[in-house]
């Protein structure tokens, strides 16, 4: 395994495996000794960087989440798992009630809810301190002062490490990390995006995006981030649940557009020329590119955990990193 640094204090940094493990389904889809030997066969190999949130999997049941946290925290105990393992974790997209969702009924974003979600899931993780902690989705209804208050109060007490964003414009990025450094507060320094070599259409509306999409690493996301390089950004979703290399998995309607053969030929060359597999292909490319990336990745059995966990030592050359770069 191979690791690096996500945060820039001292006091809250932490060193964490390159590659994450996604525990979405834990709990739920996943049973429980199914994701008990995943979780162990990740921390064996010496991954210490698990993803979770408050509202996984809430659609799996139509209940409002927290199967996954509370596997975790039932896996910590079981096996005595301390600070070791960095375990991340969202509040603002748990649905408010049982048959409801994030789109018409998320439980938002203010201070008040953010402080109570958090210590809800610090009782699910059985948990002091939450190392990494997330804004799920955007919430406009409250303002973006109280929000960035609210995260940082949780800081300040230590019941919170790092802070981080998912699925926000770059503006409201940038305007939060911007009123909390004028007030001399912590901000977001970890960024969780959609992110895959394929890159998908943005400019398709939905219930959560009128406008289009603001969930991936655009063009726009990406050159922000590399303007500031003491963030991170964690990459959700980089195998497209399985849709490279499995005919059960098409990939989802915003990827057929023109760009989306080109890109895949590549891939596959790159995979032939390496005696890799298409996955361990973007997973490296994303891990060794000129922005670093942590890929977050799921995995429904320890053989498919062994296929990515391979990516951490597959080199590239700078020639195939430039043909995967250049296709469009």
């Amino acid at each position: 395994m191979k690791y690096r640094f996500i945060g820039t204090e001292p006091a809250t940094r932490r060193k964490v495996s390159v590659l994450a493990l996604g525990a979405m389904l834990f709990g739920s889809r996943t049973d429980e000794k199914t994701s008990f030997a995943v979780l162990d066969r990740y921390a064996e190999a010496g991954g210490t960087f698990v993803d979770t949130s408050d509202n996984y999997a809430f659609w799996e049941d139509g209940s409002q989440g927290g199967q996954s946290e509370e596997l975790l925290g039932r896996w910590r105990r079981s096996r005595g798992v301390g600070d070791e393992i960095v375990i991340a974790t969202k509040v603002g997209a748990r649905p408010l009630a049982p048959g409801t969702s994030f789109t018409d009924n998320p439980e938002g974003l203010s201070a008040k809810v953010i402080r109570e979600s958090a210590e809800r899931s610090r009782d699910r993780l059985g948990v002091d301190r939450i190392d990494l902690l997330y804004a799920h989705i955007e919430d406009r209804a409250v303002p973006l002062q109280e929000t960035v208050e609210g995260f940082a109060a949780l800081v300040a007490e230590g019941t919170v490490g790092l802070l981080g964003v998912s699925n926000h414009a770059v503006w409201r990025v940038e305007r939060a990390r911007a009123l909390a450094a004028a007030a001399g507060l912590p901000g977001y320094e970890v960024l969780q995006y959609q992110h895959s070599h394929l890159r998908p259409r943005t400019d398709v509306p939905s219930e959560l995006f009128p406008h289009g999409s603001l969930g991936g690493a655009d063009a726009q996301l990406r050159d922000y981030l590399h303007a500031e390089p003491e963030l991170t950004l964690v990459a959700y979703s980089p195998l497209l649940a399985g849709a490279y290399t499995r005919a059960d998995k098409p990939l989802p309607a915003d990827y057929d557009h023109p760009g989306t053969p080109a890109r895949l030929a590549v891939l596959r060359e790159v995979a032939r020329e390496t005696g890799a597999g298409v996955n361990q292909v973007v997973l490296a490319w994303q891990l060794g590119g000129d922005l670093p990336v942590i890929p977050l990745a799921g995995a429904s059995s320890a053989a498919q955990l062994d296929e990515n966990l391979a990516a951490v030592e597959l080199e590239l050359t700078d020639e195939q990193r430039a043909r995967l770069d250049a296709a469009h």
